[in-house]
């Protein structure tokens, strides 16, 4: 199942499938802790792989790309259940950064190559 697929239907199938397995979204509130417990998750794997940390014995099947597919559902739950279009905000969301930021990380000498 290794199709591409837009956020639209992305969000659209997350949709059915709380409809046919899931009964109904968790609250707002509830997904947005959920939200924030499932980017721990995956703060917890970058900490362990990349910084300074170890994983524990019992850690050594936890998959990155499986968080981070946890985070993006929870979020596409969110964007669902409060009429968030995220193909629309994306595009909004790319502009306004181009807008803002379309010399200031050219320029950040920080950031030179």
């Amino acid at each position: 199942m290794n199709e591409d697929i837009t956020l639209k239907n992305a969000q659209n199938r997350v949709d059915e499938w709380i409809k046919e397995y899931g009964v109904r979204y968790f609250s707002e509130l509830t997904n947005m802790a959920i939200l924030t417990e499932e980017v721990g998750e995956v703060a917890r794997i970058i900490a362990r792989k990349y910084g300074d940390q170890s994983f524990k014995k019992e850690d050594a099947e936890i998959n990155l790309a499986d968080e981070l597919a946890d985070v993006l559902w929870v979020l596409m739950c969110l964007a669902n259940q409060t009429g968030v279009d995220l193909t629309d905000a994306f595009h909004k969301n790319i502009a306004k950064k181009t807008n803002r930021d379309k010399f200031r990380h050219i320029e950040n000498d920080k950031l030179s190559r």
